[in-house]
């Protein structure tokens, strides 16, 4: 992949903010042509650098807990030939929303889903143990309530543009 100049950058900065602004008022912001923002905006979808969704207010929307969950994947029980159907039972549950390798403080996967309530939480819980539980040495959950007074920032990606400004233009 090729590195990121600053009038991409630029570009991505503002979609971040704000996906819905027209490629016009974009240029306008940015200095530069329309053609040039809209030519921009096609080869970074062509090299799938961004990609366009709404974060609603999970709360307005009836979900109130995100589960940040943690495993231990034992990779000598689990088969190469499994990964698919892992791959299928995340996409049968559409609240699951990311789903990773990483390391930190021993696990070494996470995923983040959104739960109506507990019970519902508890289901999956219960339905990725009965499936997949043999192949984690472990797991666990760090559960976010959405009804706390406490969320000091929401849920959105808007918060990054700030840092990536600092850093690259």
């Amino acid at each position: 992949m090729k590195k990121i100049d600053k009038t991409n950058l630029a570009i991505i900065n503002e979609l971040i903010r704000n996906s819905r602004v027209s490629d016009r008022q974009l240029a306008k912001k940015l200095k530069i042509s329309q053609p040039t923002v809209s030519r921009r905006i096609k080869e970074l979808d062509k090299e799938r650098m961004l990609e366009y969704t709404a974060v609603p207010d999970l709360r307005k929307l009836g979900f109130e807990i995100i589960a940040f969950t943690f495993g231990k994947w034992d990779r000598q029980q689990f088969p190469d030939t499994r990964v698919e159907e892992m791959r299928d039972f995340i996409s049968k549950h559409p609240n699951i929303i990311f789903v990773s390798t990483g390391q930190g403080e021993g696990w070494d996967r996470v995923g983040i889903s959104v739960h109506r309530n507990y019970s519902e939480y508890h289901e999956l819980i219960q339905e990725f143990k009965s499936t997949w539980g043999q192949y984690f040495g472990t797991f666990c959950s760090f559960i976010v309530s959405l009804q706390s007074d406490n969320v000091l920032r929401s849920l959105s990606f808007k918060w990054l543009t700030d840092a990536l400004k600092e850093e690259n233009l």
